[in-house]
């Protein structure tokens, strides 16, 4: 707009009353440019009524929406002069526009975070998401990038028309369904206080906080890999009932001596992401504990190494230095994973809404349907279906984007512990 446009034409109102006004400046940023602008507002009695900036790539844009007397010649005139000779000065561009208050809507509109991870979001995905949500009637409220370097990870701040659950899941089918063709990961959360304030993230272990299966591990070391892992993948997958699959392969490792036990799990490779994740997860205050229907020597283990609060695992049977291939009562299954994160929860009185739950496996199903977020990672297929999203991809350190935590204020938290 030039400086030398009329204003008070186009700016005329029928009624003496204040108008709203949203001026929008853009250009480079340097310091010192909302405080000049703000302060012009409030030297000339107007009223700041809503306000917003962003900077990307150097590049400022601050929108003012502004109550102003819009009759010809009043206050009004003046304050929108004087920002426009200040953002001329400033070497920025400025605009603005008379715009009227939202209607209500009779129904209502309910908030959500969707939140896109991949190893790069290029623009052919953002173009197939944003059409889903305008296709749904979603606006998009905000777009916040959550990822460093690479565009890999975007939050979109959406509202939705509320009609109870059926929208909203309607909505959620058709972005996962897009995210998976084009080989990201997708959340879709209600954006109210209960995401951001979670308080006690449970983990798996096998597979999920560690990269192998402990028994699978056992089973090679005394000669039976190949029965066991044949048990283990049907349980995984869902095809027999965990504690049977569990004693099957236990009895397999009668014989085995408690010495090659405590070697294996001295040295247990950890997940990528997980030491970040539990740094980051134990410094904000949250409550760790790894749940799992491996053993307690190697639970323990990771319990000390990651500095997780607390660990509940089986317990292998030993005689005379080696194991009886018996485990003992009660057995981790998938019931008492759910159980044991929900009677912790209670112990650190925290709500269950509060809670995320992390696994890979069938037997990991039931704690996931009884935390406030469930999450599969690296999961199979039936678990990924049930989860209330997934990370099919990178690191456990993941798990923060879905927290809505930037990348650079990770690095620069993890920089100073």
């Amino acid at each position: 707009m030039s400086s030398d446009a009329p204003l008070a034409p186009s700016l005329k109102s029928d009624a003496a009353t204040d108008g709203r006004v949203l001026v929008t400046v853009s250009g480079p940023d340097t310091p010192g440019i909302t405080a000049a602008l703000t302060g012009i507002v409030a030297d000339a009695g107007a009223r700041l009524l809503d306000i917003e900036q962003v900077v990307l790539s150097g590049q400022l844009t601050l929108c003012l929406l502004v109550g102003v007397p819009l009759d010809r010649g009043g206050p009004g005139t003046g304050v929108l002069k004087e920002l426009l000779f200040a953002a001329k000065a400033l070497g920025l561009e400025l605009d603005f526009k008379v715009v009227q208050p939202l209607a209500e809507s009779s129904t209502g509109r309910r908030s959500f975070a969707v939140t896109i991870i991949g190893d790069v979001v290029d623009a052919g995905c953002v173009h197939d998401l944003t059409t889903t949500l305008a296709e749904h009637q979603a606006n998009i409220d905000t777009i916040e990038r959550l990822s460093d370097g690479d565009l890999s990870s975007l939050e979109f701040g959406i509202s939705l028309a509320d009609d109870g659950e059926g929208r909203a899941q309607s909505l959620r089918q058709a972005l996962v369904g897009i995210a998976r063709k084009r080989g990201v990961d997708l959340a879709f959360q209600v954006e109210d206080l209960s995401r951001r304030n979670k308080r006690l993230v449970v983990f798996d272990m096998d597979s999920t906080l560690i990269r192998i299966e402990v028994i699978d591990e056992l089973a090679r070391l005394h000669g039976v890999y190949d029965e066991v892992a044949t048990i283990t993948a049907t349980a995984m997958a869902g095809g027999m009932p965990y504690e049977e699959s569990l004693k099957l392969r236990v009895a397999k490792l009668a014989g085995l001596p408690i010495a090659a036990v405590q070697k294996l799990v001295a040295d247990l490779p950890i997940t990528e992401g997980a030491e970040d994740l539990l740094r980051v997860l134990k410094g904000l205050g949250f409550k760790t504990a790894v749940i799992s229907g491996g053993f307690s020597h190697a639970a323990e283990a990771l319990r000390q190494r990651l500095g997780l609060d607390y660990a509940f695992s089986n317990v292998l049977e030993i005689k005379d230095g080696k194991l009886t291939g018996r485990v003992q009562e009660p057995i981790v299954g998938p019931q008492r994973k759910a159980d044991l994160l929900d009677a912790l929860a209670q112990r650190e009185g925290i709500p269950l809404f509060q809670t995320i739950a992390v696994g890979d496996g069938a037997n990991d199903l039931l704690m996931l349907e009884k935390a406030g977020l469930g999450i599969a990672f690296h999961a199979k297929a039936k678990l990924k279906d049930a989860a209330d999203t997934s990370l099919s991809d990178g690191g456990l350190d993941r798990v923060l984007y879905l927290l809505g935590l930037r990348a650079k204020d990770v690095r620069a938290f993890l920089a100073g512990t």
